[in-house]
C-alpha cells in the first residue's frame, strides 16, 4: 500500500507527531510511506509551481492519505490550515476522490475533537473516504498501552483499505448564505461612553458581506472605535511550537504581533473578530492570529472583555467551529456574542448588527461575563492538570500565574470536605445509614440555601426591572453579583 503522510507540524524532525509517524513506518515495513512536511513547506508549495506539481504526483500515487498533525489552539496549526485551503482552492479533490484517509494527532487532548471534526469535514469535501482518527497524548508512544492503541488503529485502517470497505460521507456540502448584504437603514448608534472598541477583520476582498457587516458595526458605535485588518498587521508567520514564550511570555518572533496584541486588543473594552468562512473554519489568517496569541500561554490575557464574533458564511452548519470559538471564549473568560449573515434580508441583518453593538456596549457597562460552562470549566481543569504535571517545566509563566490566582485548585486542598468524607464514608457501609442518607439527602442539600434566601430582602413591586428590550441579554444571562457568586 502507498501511504502518503501529510504532516502538519512546523517543527520538522523534532516534531512529536513525526515520532509517531516514524513508529508506524518501522512497524509496517510492507507498506511504502511517503512523508511530506507540508505545513513546514506551505509557503514554497503556494509560490513554486514545481513544488505543487510534485505534491500532485504524490497525491496520485497514494492509496491512503494520513493527516498527521499536532493540535494548536482548538484546531490544526495555521500553516496546515493554509495547506488544506490550497488543496480545495486548487481542485485537489479531483486527484483524491475515492481514496482513503485517516488522521493522527498529538496533543494534551485539549479540544482535539474539534480539530478532528474539521479534518474529517475537509476530507469529505475532497471526496476522500475518511476512516477515522487516532488522538494520541503527547507521551503515549512511550508507554506500551499507548503503542498498543496506535497499533490497533493502524491495523483497522490497513484492513479497511485492503478490503475496500464502503464509507458514508458525514458532512454534507455546505450551503452558503444567499443574501448579498446591502445596508438599508442608518445604524442605530450605541455610545461607547469613553470605552474603546476594536474590530479586527481578515477582509481580503473575497467576501462583500464581511466588508459590509464590518462597516455597519463600526458605524453603530459612537466613540473610540478602530478597524484593523490582519493583512496589514506585521505578522511574519504562524506559531512555531518552539516554547520560547513559555518562560516569560516573549515570542521568538520579533515582528509586530505582540505590540499589536498589547496596544490594540489588550487595552480595548470591546473586541470584535470579523471573519469569513474558508473551507470548514475561519481563514488561515485568523488561525495564525489565534496561534500567535499563544505567546501569552494559558493566561486569560484580556479576560473579562466583551468579544463579538462576526462571521460571514455558513456557521450554523459548522458546529465544531462554533464550539471551538465558544470554548476559546469560555476558557479564557471572555463574553462571546455571535452574529452571521445567515438571514433572509438585509433589513434583518441591519437590525441584528445594531443589536450586537448595543449588547456589547451594555455588557461592557455592567462588566458582565457569564459563568463558565462545561467548555470552560473542563478545559481549565485539563490545562491545570497538564501544567501541574508534564508542562510544568517549559511553561513557567503559566505556573506563576496559576499560583498567583489560585489556579491549582485541586479538590485535595479542600480539607473541610476531606474531613467530612473521612467521617461519613464508613457509615455508608451500614444499611440503616444508607437508608437515612437516601431519605434525607435532598433536604440536607438545600438547607444551606435557606439561610441565604431568608437573608434576602423582599423587593417591592415598584423595584422590578423593566422588561428587557429585543437586544437585551436573555434571562439566563442576568448579571451576577459583584463578588461573582
Amino acid at each position: 500500500m502507498d501511504i502518503l503522510v501529510l504532516t502538519g507540524s512546523p517543527k520538522g524532525e523534532v516534531s512529536v507527531t513525526l515520532q509517531y509517524v516514524t513508529y508506524l513506518r518501522k512497524t509496517r515495513p510492507a507498506h511504502r510511506f511517503e512523508v511530506l512536511e507540508v505545513a513546514r513547506e506551505v509557503g514554497r508549495l503556494e509560490r513554486t509551481p514545481s513544488a505543487w506539481e510534485a505534491l500532485e504526483g504524490a497525491l496520485r500515487r497514494a492509496d491512503l492519505v494520513l493527516w498527521a498533525f499536532p493540535v494548536y489552539v482548538l484546531l490544526v496549526p495555521s500553516q496546515y490550515k493554509r495547506f488544506l485551503e490550497l488543496l480545495l482552492e486548487r481542485g485537489a479533490g479531483s486527484l483524491l476522490a475515492g481514496k482513503y484517509a485517516a488522521a493522527l494527532s498529538t496533543s494534551i487532548r485539549y479540544f482535539d475533537h474539534t480539530a478532528h471534526q474539521y479534518v474529517h469535514a475537509v476530507s469529505d469535501d475532497l471526496g476522500l473516504k475518511y476512516l477515522g482518527f487516532h488522538s494520541a497524548g503527547m507521551l503515549d508512544l512511550l508507554e506500551a498501552e499507548g503503542r498498543g492503541r496506535l497499533d490497533r488503529f493502524a491495523d483497522f485502517v490497513e484492513s479497511a483499505v485492503a478490503r475496500a470497505v464502503p464509507v458514508q460521507r458525514t458532512h454534507p456540502p455546505l450551503r452558503w448564505p444567499e443574501l448579498t448584504y446591502v445596508p438599508q437603514t442608518p445604524p442605530r448608534v450605541s455610545p461607547l461612553g469613553g470605552r474603546r472598541a476594536v474590530i479586527v477583520t481578515d477582509d481580503d476582498g473575497r467576501s462583500p458581506n464581511l466588508a459590509a457587516m464590518t462597516d455597519r458595526l463600526a458605524r453603530a458605535f459612537s466613540g473610540a472605535v478602530e478597524v484593523v485588518n490582519l493583512h496589514q498587521v506585521d505578522i511574519r508567520g504562524g506559531c512555531l511550537g518552539c516554547l520560547h514564550c513559555g518562560y516569560d511570555n516573549v515570542c521568538a518572533y520579533t515582528d509586530g504581533f505582540a505590540d499589536f496584541f498589547q496596544t490594540k486588543l489588550a487595552s480595548a473594552d470591546i473586541v470584535v473578530l470579523a471573519g469569513a468562512v474558508r473551507d470548514r473554519a475561519l481563514s488561515s489568517k485568523w488561525k495564525q492570529f489565534f496561534d500567535r496569541t499563544f505567546y501569552k500561554g494559558h493566561v486569560p490575557s484580556f479576560g473579562g472583555k466583551q468579544v463579538g464574533l462576526l462571521v460571514a458564511g455558513p456557521l450554523a452548519q459548522l458546529p465544531h467551529l462554533r464550539q471551538a470559538l465558544a470554548a476559546w471564549a469560555d476558557t479564557y473568560e471572555y463574553h462571546a456574542h455571535f452574529l452571521t449573515d445567515e438571514v433572509a434580508t438585509s433589513g434583518e441583518l441591519d437590525s441584528l448588527v445594531d443589536a450586537l453593538a448595543e449588547r456589547l456596549v451594555r455588557s461592557a457597562e455592567t462588566g458582565y461575563v457569564p459563568a463558565r460552562t462545561f467548555l470552560g470549566v473542563g478545559g481549565r481543569k485539563l490545562l491545570r492538570d497538564s501544567l501541574y504535571g508534564p508542562l510544568r517545566v517549559p511553561f513557567r509563566a503559566d505556573i506563576r500565574y496559576y499560583h498567583a490566582h489560585g489556579g491549582f485548585d485541586f479538590p485535595q486542598g479542600d480539607y473541610r470536605t476531606r474531613l467530612a468524607n473521612a467521617l461519613l464514608l464508613p457509615l455508608t457501609w451500614l444499611a440503616p445509614a444508607r437508608r437515612w442518607l437516601y431519605t434525607h439527602a435532598n433536604q440536607k442539600l438545600v438547607e444551606p440555601f435557606g439561610q441565604v434566601l431568608r437573608a434576602v430582602p423582599v423587593a417591592s413591586a415598584g423595584a422590578l426591572a423593566p422588561a428587557p428590550s429585543a437586544s437585551s441579554p436573555p434571562p439566563e444571562d442576568a448579571p451576577r453579583p459583584a463578588n461573582g457568586a
